[in-house]
């Protein structure tokens, strides 16, 4: 019976043994594995910040150049009529949205639904000016239309973005 009772503490000894040396390798492991992903995910974001930022940039640039009165400026060459102009402002606003459409990989959802609604909001705008212009009217015309509705509201979308796009990179860097 004395043998019994020695091997079986014997066991229990080397069972506990067994078991802290587990946990403890266990928990080793462990951290050795969150502080590897860390460092992965710090270099990944080392690598994705400047390309992050440079997104940031461009949909501001796209944003700046977005706005009516910009728009109207860079587009309305003379002897256009209002139609030629109506049909180009369109057209520069679907390409340059199209040009920067990959960007929205590196933003947030709601700052990439702004930058979204600013081109939408462009596109009305744009539209509702040329019904309010007659058919033969000169690009002048519809370019001052489309200045008027533009300096009689506060903010137009594509500043409203610009301000959250801003906002957001300030909470990043």
């Amino acid at each position: 019976m004395g043998n019994i009772f020695e091997i079986l503490l014997i066991v229990i000894a080397a069972g506990a043994v067994f078991a802290t040396s587990y946990f403890l390798i266990r928990t080793f492991l462990n951290n050795e594995n969150r502080r590897r992903e860390l460092e992965i995910r710090k270099a990944s974001l080392s690598l994705v910040a400047p390309i992050r930022l440079q997104a940031y940039e461009r949909v501001v640039i796209f944003l700046e150049r977005l706005h009516p009165n910009n728009l109207v400026l860079r587009v309305n060459k003379v002897g256009m009529t209002s139609h030629q102009l109506h049909a180009e402002l369109l057209k520069t606003v679907k390409s340059e949205y199209e040009h920067n459409i990959s960007q929205q990989i590196y933003m947030s959802h709601g700052a990439w639904e702004l930058v979204k609604t600013a081109k939408e909001e462009t596109l009305k705008l744009i539209n509702i000016s040329t019904t309010k212009v007659p058919e033969n009217a000169k690009s002048q015309d519809l370019a001052a239309v489309i200045l008027q509705i533009t300096s009689s509201v506060d903010k137009m979308p594509s500043q409203v973005a610009q301000e959250f796009l801003k906002k957001e990179i300030a909470q990043y860097y």
